[in-house]
């Protein structure tokens, strides 16, 4: 029979795995406009809700509080292929959490694996936002199939995708998978903001593509978290729906990440 501190040290240890997969994948406060009225405070604090209801309604939103130079501009958007639920519980973590990791920032910026939510004092809508990213790698290269092999059939998954992604009626978002190997299949995913025009996504898309052999060569998996586009691939299934005999459960994190930062 297993002795109650084990059974203390199972629930202290779930706690914490619990905590951790909860933590944002990303955040950026901007040090160049720090809030300098409680007017602009107030209109943050009155954004966000708007910003919650929102996206856990449509997926996505813009939208703005105040006038004059206190007016905050907002935007939230989930994961295109993630349950309303999903969705909702996430964004709501997102909006608590902003302003306890940039708390006297006008413009800041927060990335879940199924969300992304930002605020700023400057219009940012519908402009291409790449000068401040986060990639992260898989530590591991790959070896089946050959390295060349893989980064040809990456290549062609992600011109599919991102294709896919700025066709009307899409909402920003591809994904699909390739069989690799008997063994090995590549999962990939793309998705733009939704305030972007066709020609700002691909933009988005492609500069964050481009930046694979710097980044990602070679690697069994990449993130790339932009403020106006995120992509995703692995060598497990990780967006959803999944397959009968798939599973997200169990999938490896070993990844280090690279902070792109343009001001």
């Amino acid at each position: 029979m297993r002795s109650p501190i084990y059974h203390f040290l199972f629930l202290f240890f779930l706690c914490i795995w619990i905590a951790e997969s909860e933590d944002p994948s990303g955040q950026f406060c901007g040090d160049s406009t720090k809030i300098k009225n409680t007017e602009i405070y107030k209109n943050i604090d009155s954004l966000l809700p708007k910003l919650v209801l929102g996206t856990s309604q449509y997926g996505f939103i813009t939208t703005s509080y105040g006038k004059g130079e206190s007016q905050v501009y907002g935007l939230a958007q989930c994961r295109g292929d993630v349950s309303s639920e999903d969705c909702s519980t996430c964004i709501q973590d997102a909006a608590n959490e902003i302003r306890k990791r940039c708390p006297n920032q006008s413009d800041s910026r927060i990335w879940y694996e199924y969300c992304f939510l930002r605020y700023s004092i400057q219009n940012f809508f519908g402009q291409v936002d790449t000068g401040f990213g986060i990639y992260y790698y898989n530590v591991q290269n790959v070896t089946d199939p050959d390295p060349d092999t893989f980064n040809k059939e990456l290549g062609a998954l992600m011109d599919k995708i991102s294709s896919d992604a700025i066709m009307p009626g899409n909402k920003g978002l591809g994904k699909a998978k390739t069989k690799l190997t008997p063994f090995n299949t590549l999962y990939g995913l793309v998705q733009c903001t939704r305030d972007l025009s066709k020609q700002g996504c691909a933009e988005c898309l492609s500069i964050a593509i481009g930046n694979f052999p710097t980044f990602c060569n070679d690697k069994k998996g990449c993130r790339v978290l932009y403020s106006s586009c995120y992509l995703r691939y692995e060598l497990y299934p990780f967006y959803f729906p999944l397959d009968s005999q798939e599973s997200i459960v169990g999938a490896p994190m070993n990844y280090h990440s690279t902070i792109v930062y343009k001001p």
